[in-house]
């Protein structure tokens, strides 16, 4: 029989295997694995899963479940080499997720977020940090991609000839591809230019590029759009939660389906080719969508009372 530890490692070359991301999957099964041999034990117990989900007090109740479930879902497979092997029930640790919620920005907070990035000071004289930030945080707004996809763009994925933005090996491991308007692509061009003649001298790795020639960090990115949220007004100076760049897409998803219930588009029909365009893994997780805003509920329910009007 294979030892916990190797059976880990099959178990995540598999599911990795299947499209299977499994970032958090691998630390934790393995800290589990250590922890079950402190113990002296070689096989998965219930009791032991829940004491090892659960033993770090100050996390959230949802932290302990995730983590329960990662478990969960590894004992499954590790019970057809070992028969002694518990499956936790779906029962314990029972929470509901709390999804943040969405922010809807309106079309003017983001003209003023965008000037605000393109007035932001810099020690240096040739700047591109104002440039690189008003493309991204425009690109995000007109296309809904997520954060990290922007700024994993590659010069090559960016086909400003037929418009086109190559999406590449994201969440899910799914690549598409997103049109881009005209407008959208002179924006860009103008961005490039600019970008190859700052960094004359450097490789241009990605698409967006810091004033050193880096690829773009993720978390400086966010410090950025908090400072300019705070500037502008829609985040308060001490305020730790508000608006969120992901609510871009948010905003995105749901203009979208608005204007498919103003034209009289079939939504539901069309549904799935939004999930397509936003990389959902499933439809489902695009329906969250249409319960997030007051107007997309209204624009909805006008539907359904049209459809039903003299039958009921």
């Amino acid at each position: 029989m294979k030892s916990l530890d190797q059976a880990v490692e099959d178990y995540l070359v598999l599911r990795r295997g299947l499209g299977f991301k499994l970032s958090d999957s691998g630390p934790c099964l393995h800290q589990f694995v250590s922890f079950l041999k402190k113990r002296k034990f070689g096989h998965i117990t219930t009791k032991l899963a829940l004491k090892y989900a659960t033993k770090k007090q100050d996390n959230k109740p949802v932290t302990w479940r995730r983590e329960l479930g990662i478990i969960r879902a590894f004992a499954r497979y590790r019970l057809g080499a070992d028969a002694r092997t518990e499956i936790p029930p779906t029962e314990l640790l029972r929470c509901r997720s709390q999804r943040a919620k969405p922010y809807l920005y309106s079309q003017d907070e983001i003209r003023r977020l965008l000037q605000a990035a393109l007035d932001m000071k810099s020690r240096f004289g040739r700047d591109l940090k104002q440039q690189t930030h008003y493309c991204l945080f425009a690109l995000l707004s007109v296309t809904g991609m997520r954060i990290g996809e922007a700024i994993n763009l590659q010069p090559e994925d960016v086909n400003l000839t037929d418009g086109i933005l190559t999406i590449r090996q994201t969440k899910f491991r799914k690549s598409r591809c997103i049109p881009l308007h005209p407008s959208t692509c002179i924006a860009l061009r103008n961005y490039a230019k600019v970008r190859d003649t700052v960094l004359a001298d450097r490789a241009i790795t990605r698409f967006f590029m810091s004033n050193r020639g880096r690829k773009l960090d993720r978390a400086h990115v966010t410090e950025v759009f908090h400072e300019l949220s705070r500037q502008i007004g829609i985040r308060k100076p001490d305020e730790h939660h508000g608006p969120r760049l992901h609510d871009f897409r948010h905003r995105f998803a749901i203009l979208t389906l608005l204007n498919w219930y103003k034209r009289g588009e079939d939504a539901d029909r069309l549904l799935p080719v939004l999930s397509t365009y936003l990389g959902h893994g499933q439809v489902s997780c695009t329906y969250w969508y249409l319960g997030s805003t007051p107007e997309l509920l209204a624009a909805a329910s006008s539907r359904i009372e049209d459809r039903w009007k003299g039958v009921l």
